[in-house]
């Protein structure tokens, strides 16, 4: 593999820009996200509207600032990732499915291993579960992570 001839500085600024665009990403599909998600799941079940839009405004509020929080940090300091916050997220679409009645879904013995508080199935595999528009964003990101990673770490090739 050739050197790069890139400051890693630059490196580092054009992740921080991917790192901001991916988080701004995220906080404004977290909304959407929790409606789908308990339409998907409702099955027919009486919904309170008001009671979706403040569980999408409640994903928002607590889980846009960790989102945020964690992706202005230097990669070195993350010890979690974005999508693992969004996998937290799933309680605000459980509470409103719970909170109608509806029945948790049978869930095979890996995702109760991995995810044990997802009882209605709803964490995201993908960024583009979120949102599609965060397939490419989420990818561009991930992939200058771990590009300034390497150049940290793989000895001899800092700029």
């Amino acid at each position: 593999m050739a050197e790069p001839t890139a400051p890693l500085a630059d490196d580092e600024a054009r992740l921080a820009v991917l790192a901001q665009l991916l988080a701004d990403g995220i906080v404004a599909a977290l909304p959407g996200w929790v409606a789908r998600c308990v339409a998907a799941r409702s099955a027919g079940a009486v919904l309170d509207d008001d009671a979706v839009a403040d569980a999408g405004r409640r994903a928002v509020q607590e889980v846009g600032p960790l989102v945020r929080e964690l992706l202005a940090a230097d990669i070195d300091e993350q010890r979690t990732g974005p999508l693992a916050l969004v996998r937290d997220a799933v309680r605000y679409p459980a509470s409103v499915l719970s909170a109608a009645g509806v029945v948790p879904v049978q869930r095979d013995a890996d995702a109760v291993r991995l995810f044990p508080d997802d009882a209605y199935d709803l964490s995201p595999g993908s960024f583009a579960e979120l949102h599609p528009d965060l397939r490419v964003p989420g990818l561009e990101w991930g992939a200058a992570k771990a590009y300034v990673h390497r150049r940290r770490h793989a000895g001899g090739t800092a700029g």
